[in-house]
């Protein structure tokens, strides 16, 4: 998935009130920036470090730059939460979710469940209808591990509910972990930061929910999925 180019260059100063950050530019300009991103954002906000901007082009926009990248070490990390539908979306068309490949149509946002929608529901000649989750991923807070969630998220434990019903009436269901970078080489459950969600996971996955987790390949011009990791859901 292409990012909106080019990215500019900004010193984080603070990160508030969830979707608001303060930066500065090379130029030296103090300036007010959207973050795409309700989490905890643990490790991804401290003063100081360097981040990538896009820019709208829509000066009737009341906050034109968003924040796109946080730069570390280990290298990029995305930190937009409404860029992995649109990066699966493409790994979709592009049959690069080997699990998934045998579908041939998909479509975005379809209602289900008990007044839900699901991120992606495939379908293809055969094949039981596939109802497909995607959840972002950013948080690692050990070297090679990515990990789900980064803050308590009831939401993502009732979409795992909703999956698990699915099953039940006869259909597939998947929750797709999509780690927003290319430093991990494995995933597991936060269940110290949402105990509730890691036993959701539990009842989903015993009713049968695949879960899969795949890592991104970060530049500064496009964000695309790679490989699958490794699980750990104990």
């Amino acid at each position: 998935m292409k990012l909106n180019q080019p990215l500019i260059r900004a010193t984080l100063l603070r990160r508030y009130k969830r979707f608001l950050a303060d930066v500065r530019l090379e130029n030296g300009e103090i300036t007010t920036v959207h973050c795409a991103n309700p989490g905890a954002m643990t490790g991804l906000d401290a003063p100081g470090m360097t981040i990538w901007l896009s820019d709208s082009g829509n000066p009737k926009r009341k906050l034109p730059l968003s924040w796109e990248l946080a730069e570390l070490p280990s290298g990029l990390v995305g930190i937009n939460t409404a860029l992995p539908n649109r990066i699966v979306a493409e790994a979709l068309a592009d049959r690069r979710i080997l699990e998934l490949a045998d579908y041939t149509s998909f479509r975005p946002e379809v209602k289900y469940g008990e007044n839900s929608r699901v991120d992606f529901l495939l379908t293809g000649d055969g094949l039981p209808d596939c109802y497909l989750e995607v959840k972002n991923v950013h948080l690692s807070r050990e070297t090679g591990w990515a990990e789900f969630p980064d803050a308590a998220t009831a939401r993502g434990a009732r979409h795992l509910a909703e999956l698990a019903n699915m099953v039940k009436s006869g259909q597939r269901a998947v929750n797709l972990f999509l780690v927003q970078r290319d430093d991990c080489t494995r995933f597991r459950l936060a269940d110290d930061v949402d105990p509730a969600y890691a036993a959701a996971m539990a009842e989903a996955k015993a009713a049968g929910v695949e879960i899969l987790a795949y890592a991104c390949t970060l530049t500064r011009e496009e964000i695309t999925l790679s490989r699958p990791l490794p699980l750990d859901l104990s």
